[in-house]
């Protein structure tokens, strides 16, 4: 599995960092940063929270 970003859809608001720091980090330009994609069992959770809580559904995970 891996998690997918939309970029022209993010604005940067950082909840997705906030629930999946090993994942996704906001850069001092506001701009979203996908510090890895493979996604394990143990990481699904939390990449399914991040997913939930996109305001802008900018994320989305592919099997």
């Amino acid at each position: 599995m891996k998690v997918l970003v939309d970029f022209s859809k993010c604005t940067g608001l950082g909840i997705c960092e906030s629930l999946a720091p090993d994942f996704f980090e906001v850069n001092d330009d506001g701009d979203l940063v996908l510090l890895k994609d493979d996604i394990t069992d143990d990481e699904l959770q939390s990449i399914e929270e991040a997913v939930a809580g996109c305001p802008t559904e900018a994320l989305r995970i592919q099997v």
